[in-house]
């Protein structure tokens, strides 16, 4: 089958590795019967991995050095099963079809299979990236989204992605799942401003919550949960939770209290359906970011050390 250059197709294995999904699938479930964090550490890494030189598994190369993508500061936080997840699912294909499937490609079907372990809408997944010949952790600072993000910051960042601002706010629903360290939005709680040392966007009882959670000099392990309702189920209780002033971070109640994002960020609320179909292109769009093709590429055979 004839690809341009950066083409992903959804069977792109279909004669070389017919099976890789269940392959993937199989160890995916396997290791999310083991510890729930497998699905909010698998879904970060993928995101993580797109938005620093593209979807090419350069965020799972290990430097003896310590200088990899994974080194950067902004990706020490990154949960190990994530990166044991991608490890061993690529060990499951590579003994039924070796040096075929890229890391990449396994890292993109495995976001898709924890979305859907945590009770999210299914979507296809586009296939065909090779995997990255450089990981520098000097490529991630000022390419992540900071907690303390407005919309225009946001936006810029995922624009120069190719992603829009409605894809912006249907990633961030990813923020359904998963956790935070206090230092992330301490701020928020003990010093907003001068007037007022509680963000005023934070609904007053959260906000009690927070600091019952998060004392002022608290240790620096503690995790609170993204989504204070459903932590553990991927659905649109994040966008319920900022129309009631219940986001965590500062870029996630920024979608409510700013007027143009603030629309979609009601739509989702309501409608489930609306933010699955987002969610489903966006990821799909993510996928395409940066994407190697051709000798821009490899097949790695371990995903954590360049061929």
């Amino acid at each position: 089958m004839q690809r341009g250059d950066g083409q992903l197709v959804e069977n792109f294995y279909s004669s070389t590795c017919p099976n890789v999904e269940s392959i993937v699938n199989r160890v995916v479930s396997t290791k999310f019967s083991q510890t729930f964090i497998t699905v909010p550490a698998t879904l970060r890494l993928f995101f993580h991995d797109c938005f620093i030189v593209g979807c090419d598994a350069s965020v799972l190369i290990q430097s003896p050095n310590g200088d990899a993508e994974k080194d950067a500061p902004d990706n020490l936080s990154l949960a190990g099963d994530g990166f044991d997840t991608v490890v061993q699912a690529k060990q499951a294909v590579e003994a039924q079809c070796p040096g075929v499937v890229s890391c990449a490609d396994i890292l993109a079907i495995a976001a898709r299979d924890v979305v859907v372990l945590a009770g999210g809408a299914s979507f296809s997944v586009e296939l065909g990236r090779r995997d990255g010949l450089v990981s520098r952790a000097s490529s991630v600072k000022g390419n992540l989204p900071e907690p303390t993000f407005n919309l225009d910051e946001l936006n810029q960042m995922f624009a120069k992605h190719g992603l829009s601002q409605i894809d912006m706010i249907a990633l961030s629903g990813a923020h359904t799942l998963g956790f935070s360290h206090c230092d992330r939005f301490a701020n928020r709680i003990y010093s907003f401003s001068s007037s007022s040392p509680v963000d005023p966007s934070l609904d007053p009882a959260y906000a009690q919550q927070l600091m019952q959670a998060c004392p002022r000099n608290v240790d620096p392990q503690i995790a609170i949960n993204m989504d204070p309702v459903t932590p553990r189920t991927f659905d649109n209780m994040y966008y319920q939770n900022l129309v009631a002033g219940k986001g965590l971070f500062t870029s996630d109640q920024v979608l409510f209290t700013d007027a143009s994002s603030q629309p979609t960020v009601k739509d989702f609320a309501r409608n489930p359906l609306d933010f699955n179909a987002a969610f489903a292109t966006a990821m799909r769009k993510l996928g395409r970011v940066g994407v190697k093709t051709g000798n821009q590429g490899e097949i790695r055979r371990d995903c954590t050390a360049f061929n």
